[in-house]
């Protein structure tokens, strides 16, 4: 295994100025993930979710951003996963974007909610019919006792739904992280990276610069 340590790239692709900076950090949070997108970055809408354990351990995993709306950050999974079980016992999380294509970086933390039963069954109504079907019969995050319990429960649910309708399932919905602080990172020579932090306060944002 070669020497991580040896590994070095230096980072000049761009920079983040306070006088061009929005008012609003959603809106540079659009723009830098329309640039992932017009770059052709693979999944540019993921993110790692870091929650806390019921018994207060960190807990990360990579997912996808489905949406971002009123200032809301929206995802979907099983609400019985262990994240579901994380965010039950503690609302608060952080998303951390990585465009490193672009050499950037996005942290954003706040309360997080599930959306209306109705936002839930509208995003589920337009999931490929396969997706559907997993997300109905996956026991996620529980053991199982190998890939073929998960194969068959999953053909035997497709057979069973072919020509009809699949609603979504109760355990299963989504997210919204409403940020109360995002930090932008964009990676700058000799590592003095330019780190920008905006943290809202009686419903107005402001920012600050950060060492990197």
């Amino acid at each position: 295994m070669k020497n991580l340590a040896d590994f070095r790239k230096e980072y000049s692709m761009d920079k983040l100025e306070e006088s061009n900076l929005p008012e609003n950090p959603l809106w540079l949070f659009d723009q830098w993930l329309e640039d992932a997108i017009n770059k052709g970055v693979q999944e540019p809408n993921a993110m790692t979710l870091a929650t806390v354990t019921p018994d207060g351990r960190p807990a990360a995993r990579a997912l996808l951003l489905k949406e971002v709306r009123d200032e809301t950050f929206v995802f979907y999974t099983n609400y019985e996963s262990q994240k579901g079980k994380d965010l039950e016992a503690n609302p608060h999380a952080t998303l951390v974007f990585l465009w490193l294509d672009m050499q950037r970086q996005v942290r954003i933390s706040g309360p997080v909610s599930k959306v209306s039963p109705e936002e839930s069954d509208a995003y589920f109504s337009v999931r490929p019919k396969n997706s559907q079907i997993s997300a109905v019969i996956s026991p996620q995050s529980k053991t199982i006792a190998d890939r073929e319990e998960l194969e068959n429960a999953f053909y035997e649910a497709f057979e069973k739904h072919r020509d009809k309708e699949i609603n979504r399932p109760a355990h299963w919905g989504g997210y919204g992280l409403r940020p109360e602080s995002i930090e932008f990172w964009q990676g700058r020579e000799s590592r003095l990276h330019d780190r920008i932090l905006y943290v809202q306060k009686a419903g107005k944002w402001g920012f600050q610069r950060l060492a990197p």
